[in-house]
């Protein structure tokens, strides 16, 4: 629909519009579409437009007793206002630019629409153009409310930019189709729009993501946690549905020379050497194949084992015979090794092909531009040689990136359904769907039946005795694996040190609900580089948080606040919910109110404490306590609502309260007193 529009206006219309503009008093002027929002799923805005405003005064058009008059009040109004210069300096410009009669005084730059209200009720300002001198020229601005969370996924939309992202993917969906109008050249210069030339813009669709902000920050926080105690290179760590595919939080965060991390590159689409996290697609192939199964023996031979004329070692020596489950959990590469080449060394296409189909081959397909395609040997590529099988075996000679080994976990969490990762939900327009994205299945079953519960045993006995197990729970069960890569690429050689340690997994282990890729790239010769020690954490710091804000979860809306009058704490929270065995827990007595969803925690003797967090969602008016006035603007123009201020001062009310449905284009007031 909307490049339909485009071309109507550019094809049909457009040649009429241009030669009235050839006309010397007659001009051509775009009118800009305005791009779309794009939401989380649960309606919080991730990324919007602002208006910003130039401002210049045309001194020409002002008498000199009304400039004379007010020249005292504007350079006090101005200078409180823009906070740049003193009433003097303000004073002393006007002055100077009045008495040269100055047609184009820069006032403001970029000024933000609250401020830009405050100047256009001045006195003369509020004259207009043609009796007051303002000239405004609106502009807008692209923000992202939350700043650089989730900054690769959502995007950035620069003008004459490279733009990246979800902004790049849908940027045909966001951006609409800009109208024209013929302005005409009135007498003192100004141009005005000749009724009836307009074609009005189309306005740019809305995305809604599968993204949720508060399993977001909660990765994006364990993840740079962890970065910053052991000063590595870079991380990313990915979470998702299980029963969809829906990304839930994709966290890329690197080092930056002041030691601070950012949001700099999409690294969990980069295609590395995976190392052990690549040993589950190897059992898989075993199992499936019925060569073994998860109790038979393997024998790693003390850690070491040759194949053609290379060694190859486990990390930590001394392993005899152990079972396959073990020998998987404690992840011994010679074990794995052992097994892959007795069974698919006269026929390696067996093993490359089942590979092909897990899809390693392919990219994912999800729907963000710049993803690098794998590279995964078979027997044909002038590259293979008679190590490429133990050592493909093992997660090396292979390129995959950590989405795609997500994608896998994710389809054993799943049974063995491999599904499609997303991150658009829906395509919106004024709170109706235009496109809505349903979870796609891509293989419908990546192996049999028995070849998946024996290697979620194997996955379940890593955490239980392996190389995860410091990182098992008391509330619920996880299965995962651990891996630990050398790294060789991109100017880095073996000898720098550098290693990739990675944990990929999902819990709770008996009833699936997500699947969560870490993968962190460490500093030269870091003392701390086993994916145990440095992803796992991550993992289980996510998962921690993710449970415990999925206990007894309810959504019904409050009611009131209850009080308890025996203890110096009071709260409000249904029963069975998270809060209330929280603080049964902590010995705190809990009143229970039936339509609770959210609690208020205070001493008696005090005045309560809220959080200072205001989420925006797309349907309903955010609270604006206790904000300042220039960030409430700020949301509530996001939210597509038109902002009037009263009065002066602290805020003392809003004409639309706090979670009443809102819908673009309302107006609401904010009252100063």
């Amino acid at each position: 629909m909307i490049l339909g529009k485009a071309a109507w206006v550019q094809f049909v219309n457009g040649p009429h519009l241009r030669s009235m503009a050839r006309n010397m008093n007659l001009r051509n002027d775009t009118l800009f579409a305005e791009r779309g929002n794009i939401y989380s799923e649960d309606g919080v805005l991730l990324c919007s437009t602002i208006p910003q405003f130039d401002l210049h005064i045309d001194f020409s058009v002002i008498k000199k007793d009304t400039f004379d008059k007010y020249k005292d009040t504007l350079a006090e109004s101005f200078s409180a206002i823009l906070k740049d210069k003193s009433k003097e300096a303000y004073l002393y410009e006007l002055t100077t630019e009045f008495n040269d009669t100055a047609r184009y005084y820069e006032l403001a730059h970029n000024l933000p629409y609250y401020d830009y209200q405050l100047i256009k009720q001045l006195p003369i300002m509020k004259l207009g153009s043609r009796r007051g001198g303002l000239v405004v020229e609106q502009k807008n601005k692209r923000i992202n409310p939350f700043n650089v969370m989730a900054l690769r996924t959502i995007g950035l939309w620069r003008k004459n930019s490279q733009v990246i992202g979800l902004e790049a993917t849908y940027d045909s969906v966001l951006k609409g189709a800009n109208g024209y109008c013929i302005k005409q050249r009135m007498p003192g210069g100004q141009w005005m729009i000749i009724q009836g030339s307009e074609q009005e813009p189309t306005n740019g669709f809305d995305l809604v993501t599968t993204l949720d902000v508060s399993i977001q920050d909660i990765a994006e926080h364990a993840l740079e946690s962890q970065l910053s105690k052991f000063e590595c290179l870079y991380g990313t760590c990915i979470v998702m549905e299980v029963k969809t595919g829906k990304v839930k939080a994709i966290a890329n965060l690197g080092r930056q020379k002041d030691g601070s991390y950012w949001e700099d590159f999409n690294y969990a689409m980069i295609p590395t050497e995976p190392g052990s996290t690549f040993k589950l697609m190897t059992l898989l192939s075993l199992f499936n194949d019925k060569h073994i199964t998860v109790e038979d023996q393997v024998n790693a031979q003390g850690g070491s084992a040759s194949f053609g004329n290379r060694t190859m070692k486990d990390s930590h020596l001394g392993l005899g015979v152990l079972s396959v489950k073990q020998a998987f959990a404690l992840s011994s590469n010679v074990a794995m090794a052992k097994l892959a080449y007795q069974f698919y060394a006269a026929n390696p296409t067996v093993y490359t092909n089942f590979l092909k189909k897990l899809q390693l081959d392919q990219k994912t397909g999800i729907d963000l531009l710049g993803e690098r395609k794998p590279v995964v040997k078979t027997p044909l590529n002038k590259s293979w040689s008679a190590t490429s099988l133990p050592w493909m075996a093992t997660g090396y000679e292979v390129m995959i990136a950590p989405l795609r080994t997500c994608m896998i976990y994710n389809a054993v969490a799943n049974n063995g359904t491999m599904m499609k990762p997303y991150l658009v939900n829906a395509i919106r327009s004024f709170d109706k769907d235009v496109q809505v994205f349903e979870p796609e299945v891509v293989v419908p079953q990546i192996a049999s039946k028995d070849a998946i519960r024996q290697v979620k045993q194997a996955l379940e006995e890593v955490v239980i005795s392996g190389t995860g197990k410091h990182i098992q729970s008391p509330f619920y069960t996880i299965a995962g694996k651990t891996g630990t890569a050398q790294v060789a690429d991109k100017g880095i050689t073996y000898a720098d040190g550098v290693y990739q340690g990675s944990f990929v997994g999902y819990f709770p282990a008996n009833n699936p609900t997500y699947t969560i890729a870490v993968v962190i790239r460490t500093k030269p010769h870091s003392g701390a580089y086993y994916g145990g020690t440095i992803a796992a954490p991550v993992f289980r710091m996510i998962a921690d948080k993710i449970y415990a804000n999925s206990i007894g979860q309810n959504h019904n809306q409050l009611d009131s606040l209850a009080k308890i009058n025996n203890s110096n704490v009071v709260a409000v929270a249904q029963q069975g919910s998270k809060v209330n065995k929280i603080l049964q827990a902590l010995n705190y007595k809990c009143t229970n109110t039936s339509n609770a969803t959210w609690t208020q925690l205070q001493d008696l003797n005090s005045t309560g404490v809220r959080s200072a967090g205001v989420p925006i969602y797309a349907n309903n008016m955010p609270d604006l306590s206790n904000m300042h006035l220039s960030r409430a603007i700020a949301l509530l123009e996001a939210c597509g609502l038109k902002v009037e201020v009263k009065g002066v001062g602290q805020k003392v009310s809003q004409s639309i309260l706090p979670g009443q449905k809102i819908v673009k284009g309302q107006k609401v007031t904010i009252t100063l007193n």
